[in-house]
């Protein structure tokens, strides 16, 4: 484990700023202790991985003006932060920003007028960035008050994404899309980037004209001509849900509260692939109560995108790999859709309690997907999850395969495995199966109602769900059984794991085939869903005859194969068995796929052996120039080493 220590603040007492000698002395950032002792108790609901002082100071709004700058890869203008002293006498606000160009800090008083503040930027942490320390004056005394910062980013800014046109759907415009979560909402704007930091915001995009801005907000459906787009959030989001994307993007409407923003050449797929997503957000409300957050529309990003999904309020930012054709990968919009209860409705207060946020989520996913589309296929996704749980939590040292990680010293990203995902559904699944349906859906009914708008600890959970649940019933759970689902490594002995009928027959199926015992033509693979093609050859054996991928590759067109998600999975069984017909393919797959769940495992296969590391490397010379910066992060110890 890498302990980040915080360091000296050098060099910052040379400013001449009055009044800040002290802080040269004693300042020390609020999210770290000198040193993260992996002895001493965690405090729940402390934030280690902010340098804003959020116990005396709260943002509680953002007005945000920005002008894209696509030719410098810049975001360049002000943010007003409308904030809240919390602690009477304090004259010191620290907010967080990574790599970002402080020019200006004003005060804006109650009598109009605008005066500067003295600022100054401690020493840069390469995980949590450079913390903004801003001098309050003596007669700044209000409990709350109101500051300006005129900033602009850099083009390395971990938050954003450049994608020049050639790199784009339409091959003619750039595009620009931010990614916040986990901490790198500092890295566009100075704030305080804690998820339990929770604020209003309204913001003014300019962007070339004949582009469109969209955030995760309010958005305008018909293209502004001058390129001027406002927006406005009037629910509290935590800072990792600010989100903009800009680009050359149309709107096509898919219900009365949803929509598809996308490419030209995209957005009639994307429409077709997604028409079920006004059920969805229908049947979310019948399970979980109301939908608080106005619209719910999807933006389609361009294929570097790292992740799936990212669930930003009212505008899911979604990657093109899932525009399978025949809507077989769609659980992936049943999850960002179902973040609008768990995550952005209630929230994780720090990332060590990220299992409150995917753990629901995931569990109000497959319940989306049982709804919709049937027990047999919610059975084939759960158990799909649970297969790629038991994979992480082979290679993950013991202590991260608990829900409540010790994150101290380490990079927030380090929690987002499998784990607080799938043994989060699980522990919720246990739970369900112990108290019956009915009362787990009054359950979270409640809890969503009790903590909307709101960012809570594990152990806050913990308190609840005493109260709420299971001392209701006593004897049906017991506290240590809690206790080992929360704070202990792997799953408990008594977990109720999801099974697949279906995937008996295909585990049959790929048996008898690979003994001879079978013909290819007898698979009947071209009847399978997604799911039972990802089950066939997520099990292959280590080593497959090249006969056999020969002889499979030619009945259903494996390599050549338009399902991303299948693609995946066969090209990772080409690379175990130096099946060369695929080579191709794998080099385009890994040159024009971010999505970090796809291309990681590709590259980690390949430097397993001499000449898999070689082609890796000419691929990654050639590819990581696409990659967001998050994915490069991910990437670089892989194929570099370091």
């Amino acid at each position: 484990m890498n302990i980040l220590v915080v360091r000296r603040l050098r060099g910052i007492c040379s400013s001449g700023l009055a009044g800040l000698l002290v802080l040269c002395l004693l300042f020390a950032p609020s999210g770290l202790a000198f040193a993260a002792d992996a002895e001493s108790p965690i405090e729940p609901g402390r934030d280690y991985h902010t340098l804003a002082n959020i116990e005396e100071f709260r943002v509680r709004h953002l007005d945000l003006e920005l002008q894209v700058l696509f030719e410098q890869q810049i975001l360049s203008g002000v943010a007003e932060l409308s904030v809240e002293r919390l602690v009477a006498g304090k004259r010191e606000l620290r907010l967080d920003t990574r790599d970002l160009t402080i020019r200006n800090v004003w005060w804006l008083a109650d009598s109009g007028e605008v005066l500067p503040l003295g600022f100054l930027k401690g020493e840069y942490d390469r995980a949590l960035g450079t913390p903004l320390l801003i001098e309050l004056p003596a007669e700044l005394d209000a409990a709350e008050f109101k500051l300006r910062i005129s900033y602009q980013t850099r083009p390395e800014a971990s938050g954003l994404q450049w994608v020049p046109a050639a790199q784009t759907a339409g091959k003619t415009d750039p595009y620009l899309y931010t990614q916040s979560q986990a901490i790198n909402a500092r890295s566009w704007v100075p704030l305080q980037d804690s998820p339990q930091v929770r604020f209003t915001y309204n913001a003014v995009i300019r962007v070339p004209a004949g582009l469109r801005a969209v955030m995760s907000a309010s958005n305008a459906l018909d293209l502004a001509p001058d390129g001027v787009y406002q927006f406005a959030m009037p629910q509290a989001i935590p800072s990792y849900l600010l989100a903009l994307g800009v680009g050359k993007l149309e709107f096509q409407a898919i219900g009365p509260r949803t929509g598809v923003f996308a490419e030209p050449p995209v957005l009639a797929a994307a429409a077709a692939e997604f028409a079920d997503v006004e059920k969805m957000l229908e049947t979310s409300e019948q399970l979980f109560g109301p939908y608080r957050w106005g619209r719910y529309d999807l933006l389609i990003l361009p294929p570097s995108f790292p992740f799936g999904g990212m669930e930003n309020p009212r505008l899911s930012f979604i990657t093109p790999t899932v525009l399978a054709g025949d809507r077989s990968l769609v659980s992936l919009i049943a999850h960002e859709l179902a973040h609008s209860w768990s995550g952005n409705l209630v929230t994780n207060a720090t990332w060590r309690d990220l299992w409150l946020n995917e753990g629901f989520t995931v569990f109000l996913e497959r319940r989306i997907v049982q709804a919709l589309y049937g027990e047999r296929r919610h059975d084939m996704e759960d158990t799909l999850g649970l297969q790629d749980l038991r994979d992480d939590m082979a290679d993950l040292p013991p202590a991260d395969t608990r829900l409540a990680i010790d994150l101290r010293g380490r990079d927030p990203d380090d929690v987002f495995s499998n784990v607080p995902y799938d043994k989060g559904r699980l522990f919720l699944g246990w739970l369900e199966s112990r108290f019956g349906r009915a009362q787990f859906d009054e359950f979270l009914r409640g809890y969503f109602d009790h903590f909307a708008f709101q960012s809570i600890s594990t152990e806050q959970f913990r308190v609840w769900l005493t109260d709420n649940l299971t001392a209701k019933q006593p004897g049906l759970v017991t506290d240590a059984e809690i206790d080992e689902w929360i704070y202990q490594p792997g799953l408990p002995k008594f977990a109720v794991l999801p099974q697949s009928p279906a995937f008996v027959a295909i585990d049959g199926a790929r048996s008898d085939w690979l003994a001879g015992k079978r013909t290819v033509e007898s698979l009947r693979g071209k009847d399978w869903t997604t799911h039972e093609w990802l089950h066939f050859l997520n099990k292959f054996p280590a080593r497959t005859p090249a006969v056999k991928l020969t002889e499979l590759d030619q009945a259903f067109g494996l390599t050549a194969i338009g399902n991303n998600e299948i693609a995946h999975s066969w090209l990772r069984i080409a690379i175990r068995n130096n099946y060369e017909p695929a080579y191709e393919r794998l080099a385009n797959y890994l040159e024009t796929i971010g999505r970090r769940k796809l291309i990681k495992p590709l590259y980690e296969d390949l430097m397993k052996t001499p000449a898999g590391a070689a082609r890796a490397a000419a691929i990654y010379a050639k590819a990581r120039g696409n990659y967001h910066p998050i994915a490069a992060t991910t990437l670089d110890p892989i194929v570099y080493g370091r």
